[in-house]
């Protein structure tokens, strides 16, 4: 069941600010909710490597099943897992909405991709799961153009700057993915190997 609870106490349980509203939260109470959140709990390995996979499963909004799905599809592919793994979440549909400033969230990305604002290549695809490729061209579809919340988007895009791997012309509301993204290019902030340590448990 995907979470759907206080967004700020998830984020001050992991220690990693998922939205802007996260990071204020975050800079006032550093802490962890609940009547001993302030008393710090020295964790064991496993519960390191588990409070990473939460992280990034929290940051991309990803179910259990399918981000275990995603760990085998990088674990089966040549060069560093943990660093494919985080390939294969940036190159989801609801994940380069956002990158390219299409949502200011992960969730209000997905919802936008499951109404149908967006293409890619010019069909219409609203799964946000959608595994994108370097050279896809997404796009708000021009049947969409006309509502209030585009609208109001045009004049917010005029001033975003998107990652490097991801290109956007603001005018013509569209992006591009212009190269894979890396950790470096996405400013990771999870460690992954301990996500790839966690895995070899089992």
């Amino acid at each position: 069941m995907r979470y759907t609870g206080p967004k700020a106490k998830k984020a001050r349980r992991l220690g990693m600010a998922f939205t802007a509203k996260d990071a204020k939260v975050l800079q006032k109470r550093s802490f962890a909710p609940g009547q001993h959140g302030q008393n710090r709990v020295r964790l064991s390995e496993y519960g390191l490597q588990l409070r990473e996979k939460q992280k990034a499963k929290a940051n991309y909004g990803i179910m259990e099943r399918q981000f275990s799905n995603y760990f085998r599809k990088a674990l089966k592919q040549p060069g560093v897992t943990g660093d494919i793994l985080l390939k294969i979440l940036e190159l989801r549909l609801d994940n380069a909405v956002f990158r390219m400033g299409f949502a200011e969230t992960r969730p209000q990305a997905r919802q936008l991709v499951s109404h149908g604002f967006f293409e890619v290549n010019g069909k219409k695809v609203n799964i946000p799961s959608y595994s994108l490729k370097v050279g896809d061209a997404i796009a708000i579809r021009q049947g969409k153009q006309k509502a209030k919340y585009v609208e109001k988007l045009k004049e917010k895009l005029k001033n975003f700057r998107p990652q490097d791997w991801v290109g956007l012309d603001a005018g013509k509301l569209s992006g591009k993915i212009l190269t894979e993204p890396t950790p470096e290019l996405i400013g990771n902030l999870i460690n992954t190997q301990l996500i790839v340590e966690h895995y070899s448990r089992t």
